[in-house]
């Protein structure tokens, strides 16, 4: 029996990037306290996202053709924007590897990170749950 990798490692890159976000909005009210956690966090997120990103491409042949494979598609692209959203976010925060507290900007790529995570979590969701991708 085979069990695919790629849902093993998905949850890394969500969880961290989920407490990143809520990082950097908490630091609005509790200050470094807060933010201080998310670069760490993005920065595991984004690269424990690229070994499920590998994970997945290597998994994408099982997929069937027709609205599952439309899907896996949309699936990868909000998924790809997430990531690129969060390491946009990272990137663009840091000094020296230290890094600085939000402002708009940050915050706009967290909300636009979060949203494209929820999207292509959920449309991954609907490969497993609605096409039953990966289930045998």
């Amino acid at each position: 029996m085979r069990h695919p990798l790629h849902p093993v490692l998905v949850h890394f890159p969500v969880a961290c990037w989920s407490l990143a976000v809520a990082a950097d909005f908490a630091g609005l009210h509790f200050g470094a306290a807060a933010w201080a956690w998310s670069g760490g966090l993005l920065a595991t997120g984004c690269a424990t996202a690229v070994a499920a990103i590998l994970a997945g491409l290597l998994e994408l042949a099982r997929v069937p053709e027709g609205v599952a494979m439309r899907d896996a598609y949309l699936h990868m692209s909000a998924m790809l924007v997430a990531l690129l959203l969060f390491a946009t976010r990272l990137l663009l925060r840091l000094d020296h590897l230290k890094p600085l507290a939000p402002n708009i900007a940050s915050l706009l790529l967290d909300t636009g990170g979060f949203l494209a995570l929820a999207v292509g979590g959920w449309l991954g969701g609907k490969l497993v749950y609605g096409h039953g991708v990966g289930r045998g």
